[in-house]
């Protein structure tokens, strides 16, 4: 028998993940604030409110902007009330540790499962299925979910709860500091007369090699900040990412530089809606450079 996923947030990322759903077999509630995103996706069941879609449900999945949009629903009595017996949350937004745990124990209160199940892969990650998917939770839970997790990607239980969220807050890091690398080897090599593409493509398979140099230094290059991530999440994510270590007592002075100009860039350049890898604009600024 097809199970039902109720999709909760059908934008950049969750519409791709819950069309994947659909091509798995799966049966698809979905809802989204503006309407006309959920009723984009072909084959899905569009409803009126997240209760309706909830209801008969077998996994509630939300991909929503932080956890405290994720708290508004799984603290909502109306939404829990709607959920059918044994359901399981498939939270794959990027929030807290402590969000998810507590998240977690409210719904383990209410007799549902939950997993926190961060993402990372981008829209293309999305679109593609491939999608890294960092799970944290009970892992007789995670087997249950790992088949509707393997038809949007490659699915890692990482630890108990809240360590899903921990794993994506180590990626953000990765991912800042990395943009921030690329895109200073990309001026480099503009301002010194070499030509990105031919280093990008003689660098592939060496050690300085990732995605984020070939997708992301295509984009500086091609000057295209079409959101694929959006650069006032990475902003949300490094804060995450800091509050966390904080609270371990240790200091992490690159994620901090980082996060220091991605502020700058969202807050003083107006760049929160343009892709992460904006933060070239934000380094030809510092230089005095005109896109």
């Amino acid at each position: 028998m097809s199970k039902t996923i109720a999709v909760i947030g059908t934008g950049l990322m969750g519409a791709p993940m819950a069309r994947n759903l659909l091509a798995g077999g799966y049966t698809v509630h979905a809802w989204n604030r503006t309407r006309a995103k959920a009723e984009a996706i072909d084959d899905a069941t569009v409803c009126d409110t997240v209760p309706e879609a909830v209801a008969g449900a077998d996994f509630v999945l939300t991909m929503l902007s932080d956890g405290p949009a994720v708290d508004g629903y799984i603290f909502d009595t109306a939404v829990t009330d709607a959920m059918a017996n044994g359901a399981t949350w498939l939270d794959m937004s990027s929030a807290k540790p402590e969000e998810a745990r507590r998240q977690a124990a409210h719904l383990a209160s209410l007799g549902f499962g939950h997993l926190d199940a961060p993402v990372s892969g981008g829209t293309k990650g999305a679109e593609g299925a491939s999608l890294a998917i960092m799970v944290g939770g009970d892992a007789a839970t995670f087997a249950k979910a790992e088949p509707v997790f393997d038809a949007m990607g490659r699915p890692v239980h990482v630890g108990p709860s809240g360590s899903g969220q921990l794993s994506k807050l180590a990626n953000q890091a990765i991912v800042a500091v990395t943009i921030g690398a690329v895109a200073e080897a990309t001026l480099l090599l503009e301002k010194g007369g070499a030509d990105p593409t031919a280093v990008r493509a003689a660098l592939k398979g060496g050690f300085a090699d990732s995605v984020i140099l070939q997708q992301h230094g295509a984009r500086m290059s091609d000057r295209n900040w079409v959101p694929g991530g959006l650069s006032k999440f990475q902003v949300k994510d490094l804060d995450n990412l800091l509050a966390e270590a904080g609270g371990l007592d240790i200091h992490l002075p690159v994620a901090q530089h980082v996060r220091d100009r991605f502020q700058r860039f969202v807050a003083d350049m107006e760049g929160g809606d343009l892709d992460h890898s904006g933060l070239f604009l934000e380094l030809l600024d510092q230089n005095g450079l005109k896109p």
